[in-house]
């Protein structure tokens, strides 16, 4: 049986300063409970199941008396009822924080998605890559779209211009939309079927990728062409003309040029060390240096606060699209990627390395049986009579073929 109270004015309900339960009367149960710390907040005690419960109705003196009374009697009104106020208003909080998860937006999981994933990846690179490849062609679609609402039409958007174009970066940006949608599905954020899935769904829209721009390979430039390329790069100014003159010179990936520090120079023994984080098959990588790769680097200016040989303008790592820039720039029908093919071809067309060497300098991961015999030395002094050779190569434009006419050479 809940206690019954004298009931107690709104001025007296006022005036009630000693810690404690403070029963005010007019519904049974009902108190102002008094805090050591000053603090008041109202209380209704009720027997609910044969259990005694305490519920809060909010704090004073913002819920008033009156108001108290009343939400009280409404409580009162339940229990007779059979029903539990506590688990109603907890089902309702619950309910009400599930309505606002579900209005998340693709964005807003996506930065979550990475967050929780970004300790797991093997590099800071790879988290870079995730955010780049969203902003660039995900978030202008579909980013401030609720999570819930995003459909196939939205994935399509996105995906159809660039599947024949850039085939491999599409193929990255589909898995990550899967990913971020699957995601959010198993929090409770969406409960549609994931439009990014490849098996079963988009596989029927859009074409292999391996049937795409023959099978996704990068435009290499010639290797007749590659030294008048060089004439006109070293003509070029700016930081990303000299990262791409350094990339090609050194057979190496963008990023590891991009972000190389002054630090992994070694000018001594005249050695570039690329560290594990930073090489795709998650080996440290040396790289001999040329005359003029070492010319090159001893002509960068240095930029105050920043390790890195390459930086931007305002400071940080030159993304992939400054050396792409100057490929348009210059006309160049080829990939900042194909001069690794280029130099590929080359050692292959025009010298006698052996081809594991070439695989050695452009870091790829290679057999067993070579790792037995190669690997031990890494091969570095006679990887650098070999990118010597490459950089004199590179140095001596070849003259077009000149044609002549047999029958006026017969008639002289």
């Amino acid at each position: 049986m809940a206690r019954k109270a004298t009931e107690l004015t709104a001025l007296q309900v006022k005036n009630l300063t000693k810690p404690g339960m403070h029963f005010v009367g007019a519904v049974p149960g009902l108190a102002l409970q008094v805090l050591p710390t000053g603090g008041r907040t109202w209380i209704l005690r009720a027997t609910m199941g044969g259990k005694r419960r305490d519920m809060g109705l909010g704090g004073y003196p913002e819920v008033t008396l009156a108001q108290a009374r009343e939400d009280a009697r409404n409580a009162r009104d339940k229990v007779r009822q059979g029903i539990d106020p506590v688990e109603q208003g907890r089902e309702a909080r619950n309910q009400l924080k599930a309505s606002q998860a579900a209005a998340l937006t693709f964005k807003q999981c996506a930065e979550s998605y990475i967050k929780t994933h970004r300790a797991a990846w093997k590099s800071a690179k790879h988290g870079q890559q995730w955010e780049n490849s969203l902003a660039q062609h995900v978030f202008p679609v579909f980013g401030g779209l609720l999570v819930h609402d995003v459909s196939l039409p939205h994935v399509m958007k996105v995906l159809e211009p660039i599947w024949t174009t850039t085939n491999e970066t599409a193929v990255r940006v589909r898995g990550r939309i899967e990913l971020i949608l699957d995601w959010a599905g198993a929090r409770g954020y969406r409960s549609k079927e994931n439009p990014a899935r490849w098996r079963g769904h988009l596989d029927k829209l859009l074409p292999k990728p391996s049937k795409v721009n023959q099978a996704g390979h990068h435009a290499a430039l010639p290797v007749s062409e590659a030294a008048a390329f060089m004439v006109k790069l070293r003509a070029s100014e700016g930081m990303g003309a000299r990262a791409l003159e350094f990339a090609i010179l050194t057979a190496a990936r963008s990023g590891e040029v991009r972000g190389a520090t002054w630090a992994e120079f070694n000018f001594e023994e005249m050695t570039w060390t690329v560290p594990a984080g930073r090489i795709k098959a998650g080996k440290e990588h040396r790289v001999p240096l040329t005359n003029a790769a070492v010319d090159l680097l001893n002509a960068l200016p240095r930029m105050a606060g920043t390790e890195l040989v390459f930086p931007a303008p305002r400071g940080g790592m030159l993304s992939d699209m400054t050396l792409s820039a100057v490929m348009r720039r210059l006309k160049v029908p080829a990939t900042v990627h194909g001069f690794r093919s280029t130099f590929r071809d080359w050692v292959g067309e025009r010298t006698s390395y052996p081809g594991d060497m070439a695989e050695m300098a452009l870091a790829h991961a290679i057999g067993d049986k070579t790792e037995a015999a190669y690997r031990r030395g890494d091969m570095v002094e006679r990887r650098r009579m070999m990118m010597d050779d490459w950089a004199a190569f590179l140095a001596r434009p070849e003259l077009p073929a000149k044609v002549i006419d047999l029958q006026l050479s017969k008639r002289a």
